[in-house]
């Protein structure tokens, strides 16, 4: 996930491409702050150019930052944030090589990596020569990765027992990574100044990050799908009840159509896939979403069931922001398997994309991009 901030102003966008050890996800985090307000890694070895400092932090390239703090022009003072396990290497490499040579090359912008445990020397060797640009690597805070002590684990177990017994993949697994991306990674240390592998199939003549800022843009995404309804039984209903409580938050001019056939009775199940998205840092950080994520963590239902973040962030988004500030890049090639974006006619052709364009998830039966063009039909 990447995180970017333009320089001139107090927004704050987010690209997100998350990473675990089932997925990759990268959060592109787009800092309009000066990186000078960095404050928590300590001292620079003179030698080989790591910081230290805190702990739970260090960095490599560090010439390249001040490089990257001296260029001029039109651009966001951005970093790629990259949620990561050791044993992801092969596809942390493939994956920051094809961002790095699609896009990242002609910008330099840092990258953020956060793992629950700390990166290896090897990790951080093998990414460091993969780019000029300057690399953070970070420790996710124990409280903000791990199941919460007031979990009910009887009940958390019986609901992962029943949903392998269903064949539903990834039934038994990935909830801490769920819960962190919904409500935590925003607050990690690294990102208060400013998502195994995926591929980038075209090359990028412009700044998204610069789009969304110049556009009003609070979120954008590249494919849109339907979520496993038994993942998420009773995540409707409690939106509902939160809707009922916190009115005042839901924006007049909203996207719940996107999400719903009937006016909100029912969810869809539509969504946008999180593998990917570009958003306002704000946006996360903001009243609205605060106490959304608040509400949903008292009900336990990123153990109990399986809430992911991608519905989470997607609801968040039809419902508080306006449907105008949501952006489809129908023009940026991704891949996460098994489901890719593939731009069509001239702008596959302008980019130099690699991939089919018979092969895009667009139009396909599972998709939900048509429930989000007929927003603006």
């Amino acid at each position: 996930m990447a995180v970017l901030f333009p320089l001139s102003t107090p927004k704050r966008y987010i690209i997100t491409v998350l990473a675990t050890i089932i997925s990759l996800h990268y959060l592109l985090t787009i800092v309009y702050e000066d990186y000078g307000r960095i404050s928590s890694f300590g001292n620079i070895n003179e030698r080989t150019g790591e910081r230290h400092g805190n702990d739970n932090v260090s960095m490599l390239n560090y010439n390249s930052l001040q490089t990257f703090q001296n260029m001029t022009g039109p651009r966001a003072n951005a970093t790629f944030v990259l949620l990561a396990r050791n044993s992801d290497l092969a596809g942390v490499v493939n994956s920051i090589q094809s961002a790095e040579d699609r896009f990242n090359r002609h910008y330099h912008y840092p990258w953020v990596l956060l793992n629950e445990e700390p990166f290896t020397d090897e990790f951080k060797e093998r990414v460091s020569v993969l780019t000029r640009a300057p690399i953070f690597f970070g420790l996710i805070p124990k409280e903000h990765w791990f199941q919460p002590d007031w979990i009910d684990e009887d009940r958390a177990r019986a609901g992962r027992q029943k949903m392998m017994a269903q064949r539903i993949i990834y039934g038994g697994t990935y909830r801490n990574m769920c819960r962190f991306n919904s409500g935590f990674f925003f607050q990690h240390e690294l990102l208060q100044p400013y998502r195994p592998d995926v591929k980038f199939f075209c090359d990028l003549d412009y700044d998204p990050f610069l789009y969304m800022q110049e556009h009003d843009k609070v979120y954008s995404f590249t494919i849109s799908l339907f979520e496993w309804e038994p993942t998420i039984p009773t995540l409707w209903q409690t939106v509902k009840d939160f809707i009922a409580e916190y009115p005042q938050y839901v924006e007049n001019h909203n996207a719940m159509d996107f999400l719903s056939n009937d006016g909100g009775k029912t969810y869809n199940l539509c969504h946008f896939w999180s593998n990917f998205e570009i958003a306002d840092m704000n946006f996360w950080r903001s009243e609205a979403y605060t106490a959304f994520f608040e509400y949903l963590e008292t009900k336990g239902g990123f153990y109990y069931e399986r809430w992911g973040d991608a519905p989470v962030h997607s609801i968040a988004a039809a419902l508080f922001a306006r449907r105008d500030q949501i952006h489809f890049f129908r023009d940026i090639g991704y891949r996460h398997e098994p489901f890719q974006h593939c731009p069509l006619g001239e702008q596959w052709t302008r980019g130099r994309c690699s991939c089919d364009q018979k092969d895009t998830f667009d139009y396909t039966q599972n998709s939900c991009l048509k429930k989000f063009e007929k927003l603006f039909a």
